[in-house]
């Protein structure tokens, strides 16, 4: 799969239905061996979106359940 194909896709928590952020607002960490994508990295905006602050929530790969069209869904 690539980035182009993921991104905009809005990521949602199943189990509590919130939503985590756009992918392409957030990092990618990758592994450098293999190219594979370890985790998303959403930061934690404030003032409408402008400026970051330093909490970051980290998603691995593992918990994603589905990339749907519009939304990648994953579990806590």
């Amino acid at each position: 799969m690539r980035y182009k194909d993921i991104s905009g896709k809005e990521i949602v928590n199943v189990k509590s239905g919130t939503r985590l952020g756009i992918l392409g607002q957030t990092d990618l960490e990758i592994d450098k061996q293999t190219g594979q994508i370890k985790s998303f990295v959403i930061p934690q905006y404030k003032w409408f979106g402008l400026k970051k602050e330093g909490i970051e929530t980290s998603i691995p790969w593992e918990a994603i359940q589905k990339i749907g069209e519009d939304m990648i869904l994953i579990k806590d």
